[in-house]
């Protein structure tokens, strides 16, 4: 029994030896409160709002785009496209067939989506000059020769 005691006291005596000459200080780790590192932790925190932000809005953005090409992928999307195409084609074919016939006229006007297209035919150059004038006032001038063309 004193040989048991003896180990208690002698381990007691050795542990209490050691832990008795360290003082304990106590110091927040977060940045936030003890103020070390703190512009690091600020900063650290601003590029992942920053880039959670940037990835948001990317995916938004993708999304969108994602959207969009699948509703003109639709086969009502891509048959009312032709039927524009079309519309279109045969209208710019009638108004070059007025634009070159013989049968006396020599100007002619179209609109087309606020845009004004107008033509006429200068016998006397042999020349036709096509004007197309833009809702904001702009233009562009085409100036086809009569004579020169064929197969």
């Amino acid at each position: 029994m004193k040989k048991i005691i003896s180990i208690i006291m002698s381990f007691v005596c050795l542990v209490g030896v050691s832990t008795a000459g360290a003082e304990q200080v106590f110091e927040f780790k977060n940045p936030s409160f003890s103020g070390q590192g703190y512009s690091n932790h600020v900063l650290a925190i601003e590029q992942l709002q920053f880039q959670r932000k940037k990835e948001a809005k990317e995916k938004a953005e993708s999304d969108a785009a994602k959207a969009k090409r699948e509703a003109e992928s639709t086969t009502l999307a891509k048959f009312l496209n032709n039927v524009e195409s079309r519309i279109y084609a045969q209208l710019s074919k009638q108004m070059v067939d007025n634009m070159f016939t013989n049968d006396g006229d020599t100007t002619g006007t179209a609109t087309i989506e606020g845009a004004t297209i107008y033509w006429v035919k200068d016998t006397s150059s042999d020349t036709i000059t096509v004007q197309i004038t833009e809702e904001d006032g702009s233009f562009t001038e085409i100036v086809v020769p009569l004579s020169g063309f064929g197969f």
